[in-house]
C-alpha cells in the first residue's frame, strides 16, 4: 500500500516505535495521522509535530479503542491503516505475580484483537483496509529473561497470521513488525537493549524504513534486523540445535560476556 493519502491510526504514539512511525508517515504524505496514546501529553507532543490528531486512548479498554475508530471514522471517514504497536515488557518467569500477567496480556495481545474488531469490519465494506501490529523478534524467536514477553508476543504473531488467513482475500493487508532492540523507553531500562541488542540497538527511523518498504511491497513479515530471518531458519531447521543455542546465550548474557563471539 501507498501511505500518501492515507488516513492512519498509530498507537502507542507517544515515543519509540509509534512516534517513529507517525513521523514517518507524516513525511510519505499521509492525509491524516491520529496518534493514540494513554500518555496524553505525548500523544499530543507528536500530533502537533506531525500535524496530526491525539487521542487518549488506553488500549486495555475496548470501549476506548471503539471510540478511536468511531472519532476516526466520523472526521475523516475511512481508516486506511491501524497501526496497532502499543506494548509492554515484563522481566521474570513463571514467577511473575498474575496481576502483571493479566496486564501484558491485555496489551500485547487483547488490544491488538480489540482493534481488529474495532476496524477491519468497516475495510471490508469500504473494500480494503491495512492491519499491522507491532510484535517481536521474540515472537519468533523466544525473549530470554522474560517469559510473559515470549509468551505475548508469540500470540501477537499467531494473531497476524490468523488475521491475514481469514480476511486476506477480502481487501485486508495484514502486517506484522518484527524487530529486535529498537530506541525506546522499554530498551532504555537496558545497556545497549539488554539480549535482544545481539545485533545492535536500531533507531526508530530506521526501522520506519524497514516498515515503508514493506508496506508497498505488501510483505506480511516485517524485519528492520536481517538477522532475524537466518534465525528462523535455523531454529526450524533444528529445533533442539536452536534450543542449545539460545541457552549458551542466554548463559553469556547472565555472565555478561560478549554476546557475539
Amino acid at each position: 500500500m501507498e501511505v500518501a493519502g492515507k488516513v492512519i491510526i498509530v498507537t502507542g504514539a507517544a515515543s519509540g516505535i509509534g512516534r517513529g512511525l507517525c513521523q514517518r508517515f507524516a513525511k510519505e504524505g499521509a492525509k491524516a495521522i491520529i496518534a493514540a496514546d494513554v500518555n496524553e501529553p505525548g500523544a499530543k507532543a507528536v500530533a502537533d509535530d506531525v500535524k496530526g490528531e491525539a487521542f487518549a486512548c488506553d488500549v486495555r479498554k475496548e470501549s476506548d479503542i471503539i471510540s478511536l475508530a468511531k472519532f476516526t471514522e466520523n472526521k475523516y471517514g475511512r481508516i486506511d491503516l491501524f497501526c496497532s504497536n502499543a506494548g509492554i515488557i515484563a522481566i521474570g518467569g513463571y514467577e511473575v505475580d498474575n496481576e502483571t500477567w493479566q496486564r501484558i496480556w491485555e496489551i500485547n495481545v487483547l488490544a491488538h484483537v480489540f482493534a481488529a474488531r474495532a476496524v477491519i469490519p468497516g475495510m471490508i465494506r469500504r473494500g480494503g483496509g491495512a492491519f499491522m501490529i507491532t510484535a517481536s523478534a521474540a515472537g519468533l524467536l523466544s525473549q530470554i529473561g522474560s517469559l510473559p514477553y515470549s509468551v505475548t508476543k508469540h500470540a501477537a504473531v499467531g494473531l497476524a497470521e490468523n488475521l491475514s488467513i481469514t480476511y486476506g482475500d477480502q481487501g485486508i493487508q495484514v502486517f506484522a513488525l518484527c524487530p529486535q532492540a529498537v530506541e525506546t523507553e522499554m530498551t532504555r531500562q537496558h545497556e545497549g537493549g539488554g539480549v535482544a541488542g545481539v545485533d545492535g540497538l536500531m533507531k526508530p527511523e530506521q526501522l520506519a524504513d524497514a516498515v515503508m518498504e514493506a508496506l508497498t511491497a505488501d510483505q506480511f513479515l516485517i524485519l528492520p534486523h536481517p538477522e532475524v530471518k537466518t534465525y528462523i531458519q535455523r531454529k526450524a531447521a533444528d529445533y533442539s540445535r536452536w534450543l542449545q543455542g539460545m541457552r549458551r546465550l542466554q548463559e553469556r548474557f547472565m555472565m555478561g560476556a560478549p554476546l557475539k563471539k
